[in-house]
């Protein structure tokens, strides 16, 4: 597994943790907020507003916090102006990362951002530095084992899939971007087991192999930037071979 699927599933492995640390709220309720911003406060007619209250709720955030959230995007309650933006940089090995966020105070985030970068071996760089090798897609990913990989792909490639690729214990759909809200609705629709993760997302185009030491290095440095209160998404195009990763987690043991 490599770039963007490898750090997927260190996600979802850490992801109790990462719900004591309370960050799965604000970022939902800032991706509600902006999605409320930009398309407006009602789902039927906002796909990016559908899915993150679709997210939420997979949460079990309360009602009461989506529908405030929504209000404050469109203007009906008073709130902070939370501003998208992007960083891109280099870690180590060479890695290409890109960092998505949401703040109300760019002055301090970028700060935050380049201290973490710095403090792990990377550097923070100039726009467009890494922009290039990634490309933005949507991504359904299935658990290989839990999914009919014949009616994955038919029921896909009928609602406009591009691809399904096969990366080892994941099956990952890709979609053109303004393709992404159909072929999720219709594979949700199509009685194929849950998805685990559905986002547009930006996927590498090529990746960069590191093990050992820089491996480490790399990890540590994504945990720092996704522990960052204003950081809603990184993308990198790392690879770290299966067995790498065997040997890590073996060592972490001991």
């Amino acid at each position: 597994m490599s770039g963007h699927s490898k750090w997927s599933t260190i996600k979802r492995k850490k992801g109790a943790l990462d719900a004591k640390r309370g960050k799965i709220f604000t970022r939902l309720i800032k991706e509600i907020t902006i999605a409320a911003r930009l398309g407006g406060g009602d789902p039927s007619g906002n796909p990016r507003l559908r899915t993150a209250i679709q997210a939420a709720k997979a949460e079990n955030m309360p009602k009461d916090n989506i529908e405030r959230a929504i209000k404050k995007g469109t203007g009906e309650l008073e709130g902070t102006i939370i501003e998208e933006c992007s960083y891109e940089g280099y870690g180590p090995g060479g890695v290409a990362i890109m960092v998505e966020l949401m703040t109300d105070n760019k002055n301090r985030a970028i700060a935050e951002l380049r201290h973490a970068f710095t403090k792990h071996n990377g550097n923070l760089g100039e726009s467009g530095c890494v922009a290039w090798m990634f490309q933005k897609k949507g991504l359904i990913q299935y658990e290989k084992k839990a999914v009919d990989e014949e009616k994955l792909m038919e029921v896909s490639l009928d609602a406009g899939a591009e691809d399904i690729r096969d990366d080892g214990s994941i099956l990952e759909v890709t979609t053109d971007p303004k393709d992404f809200y159909r072929v999720k609705e219709k594979l949700e629709t199509s009685g194929l087991p849950a998805y685990l993760s559905a986002e547009v997302t930006m996927v590498p185009l090529n990746t960069i192999k590191v093990v050992g030491k820089e491996a480490e290095q790399v990890l540590k440095l994504m945990e720092a930037l996704e522990d960052l209160d204003d950081v809603q998404k990184v993308y990198a195009n790392f690879d770290i071979p299966e067995e790498e990763m065997e040997k890590m987690t073996q060592a972490q043991a001991l």
